[in-house]
């Protein structure tokens, strides 16, 4: 197992970076102390602990460090919006609805802006995108700044989670921890993966689902240097949430209607129509993301999210926050309610408008979601898609029941099933959706319908989409690493560490005495034709001119314009490296020009490629 000395670069693991300037603020002397304290510590530990025991100590402080976090950002949520909310009359329409959000949102994009200085949004996106591209390193800030921008999001009423939030947090604090001990990039990929899942644990009070989240969004390999640290942090964040918040479900679930095998077919069909809210859900969002990026102004659109996200709250109050009273109320079998603080007030005893009114919920909340987040708020998809999928199924089986077949659905097992079932097409994680559902709720019982809904959810959308709302910004940019090993080699390597510059140019208007005088200064048989202003022209091998390269009677009449050829491609500077392997297939070529702009930078070998592919596979795959 690779091992990173003490005397390493400092940048070369991101812990210096974020380091100040000790020796010119007071209590130098102090932090300078530490951090002698701090290598000698290092130097025993690499001496007397091996790597895989000491990681597992540090899981055991990630998972400690990300539970209280997750308490944290809990209490701030319900303490923030129990203060907001608690004048609110539910038998009528409530103004406050229009006010609250916005000013929330407008709070985090302050907060974001002039304190953070730096985008915090797509928490989950980020994680992913600093396991593949930036060795797993997280900035300190990171730690902290999700949480008050979430709590204030969320607390104001934004139509937002508080998963995203806490899965960076927790990755925050499992980057920064092995960071500050001088592990190696594979080990901070773990511990990423424990922070990550200790952030769901501790969030629902669910270990398994907090472990399978890091297998199946964030696609960690579970191997056997993997599994130990993953579970001891998800166990510990959960422990702290059933220390401090009880042993109670998260959402109150009595089953008063047994699942017998009658109702299997109307768990298939569940599962094809979650599949396709899920569709729905992620091409609203994506398209929504795309309206919001068009503005240049940050307040105008800021301006035009608030106005949309009021508008929606105050029209569909169960929008506002999170949504977890209004998945409470379906799972108890009391739809009614869910018009309570609305101009609606009033017509929840009408069956039709219960039909309507949550199918428009359904409709609208992945607008209200992406509107939270494009205006500057800050918050996670998580929520919405467990929120989306009550919605769903409590509507399916209240239609069904309302069409008169012979089996009468429970309206309270579908809402809970349907949980499942969008969530496993939104995040493409069936296990996940399988076992958070089971652990929120306590429905053991239904595992086999969750089993059914969420598999045939997932193959639906999978269908249309190849990637989850999480990864396909990512997978667009060839930056995403998965499962499929020669994939994430690729992603983890990158086009400027292979590219060669060792190459002798030549002008295009030297003659072929200059080429020759060139030919025998140089160890390489390939050169590039660049102008004045460094462009690539065009290339010259020697094995074309060997023919011509001995007639000293052409060497003031030819040109090296005259003899020189066109590459077969070229690749791009930042070009992927997965798609520079495609090029290197198409072309059946072993070198290959490298440019930036039509600029000439160097040469890439398919050699070179493939020394470095097996360096980084045999560093990753190690147990």
């Amino acid at each position: 197992m690779t091992t990173t000395t003490p005397h390493q670069g400092a940048d070369s693991y991101g812990f210096a970076d974020d380091d100040e300037d000790t020796g010119s603020v007071p209590g130098a002397e102090e932090c300078t102390g530490l951090h002698a304290a701090l290598m000698r510590f290092i130097q025993w530990r690499e001496h007397h602990i091996k790597e895989k025991n000491f990681v597992l100590v540090l899981a055991l402080f990630v998972g400690i460090f990300a539970g209280l976090a997750a308490m944290v950002l809990k209490w701030l949520i319900h303490t923030i919006s129990g203060l907001l909310t608690t004048h609110i009359n539910v038998a009528r329409g409530n103004y406050l609805y229009i006010l609250l959000p916005a000013v929330g949102v407008v709070l985090s994009a302050l907060y974001v802006r002039y304190v953070v200085k730096d985008n915090i949004s797509h928490g989950v996106t980020r994680v992913l995108h600093a396991i593949s591209q930036n060795k797993s390193r997280l900035k300190r800030h990171n730690i902290y700044t999700s949480v008050v921008a979430s709590s204030v999001t969320i607390g104001f009423g934004g139509s937002v989670g508080a998963e995203g939030p806490i899965v960076y947090t927790g990755a925050a604090i499992g980057s920064n921890l092995g960071s500050m001990f001088r592990l190696s990039p594979r080990i901070l990929m773990i511990l990423v993966g424990c922070g990550a899942a200790a952030g769901i644990a501790g969030i629902f009070k669910a270990p398994i689902a907090g472990m399978l989240f890091t297998l199946e969004v964030l696609m960690l390999d579970l191997t056997t240097v993997s599994v130990m640290p993953l579970l001891i942090a998800s166990i510990t964040s959960a422990t702290i949430a059933y220390a401090y918040t009880g042993y109670d479900f998260e959402f109150f679930f009595v089953q008063s209607d047994e699942f017998y095998v009658a109702k299997i077919p109307f768990a298939i069909v569940l599962g094809v129509v979650c599949g396709m809210v899920s569709l729905y859900f992620t091409r609203a969002m994506n398209m929504m993301e795309t309206f919001f990026g068009r503005f240049r102004n940050r307040w105008l659109r800021t301006a035009v999210g608030c106005t949309i996200l009021s508008a929606l709250v105050f029209l569909l109050p169960p929008l506002y926050g999170e949504g977890y009273g209004s998945i409470n109320c379906l799972l108890n079998g009391d739809p009614s309610s869910i018009v309570n603080g609305s101009i609606f007030y009033g017509e929840g005893n009408e069956t039709w408008f219960i039909v309507l009114f949550i199918g428009i919920i359904i409709l609208a909340k992945s607008f209200a979601t992406s509107a939270t987040n494009g205006a500057g708020g800050v918050g996670g998809t998580f929520a919405p898609s467990l929120y989306v999928g009550c919605m769903t199924g409590f509507l399916f089986a209240f239609v069904a029941n309302m069409i008169g077949f012979d089996t009468v659905l429970s309206t309270k097992n579908f809402a809970l099933i349907g949980m499942a079932g969008v969530m496993a097409g939104v995040m493409h994680a069936p296990l996940m959706a399988i076992f958070l559902t089971a652990e929120l709720t306590g429905g053991y019982d239904l595992f086999l319908p969750l089993l059914v809904v969420s598999t045939i959810a997932y193959g639906t959308i999978k269908f249309f989409e190849p990637y989850s709302i999480y990864t396909m910004r990512l997978a667009k940019r060839g930056e995403l690493l998965t499962h499929h090993k020669d994939k994430a080699v690729l992603t983890l390597l990158k086009i400027d560490n292979v590219i060669e510059t060792d190459f002798l140019s030549v002008r295009p208007e030297m003659s072929l005495k200059d080429m020759v005088d060139t030919i025998a200064r140089s160890s390489r048989n390939l050169f590039p034709v660049v102008d004045g202003e460094g462009q690539l022209k065009g290339i010259v091998v020697l094995d074309e001119i060997r023919n011509i390269m001995f007639r000293p009677d052409l060497y003031r009449k030819m040109y090296v314009s005259k003899f020189m050829s066109m590459p077969p491609a070229r690749i791009e500077v930042g070009m992927s490296m997965d798609r520079v392997m495609k090029i290197f297939d198409d072309t059946g070529a072993w070198n290959l020009p490298v440019v930036d702009n039509g600029r000439y930078v160097g040469f890439v070998s398919k050699s070179k490629i493939f020394t470095s592919y097996r360096r980084v596979l045999r560093h990753f795959s190690e147990d």
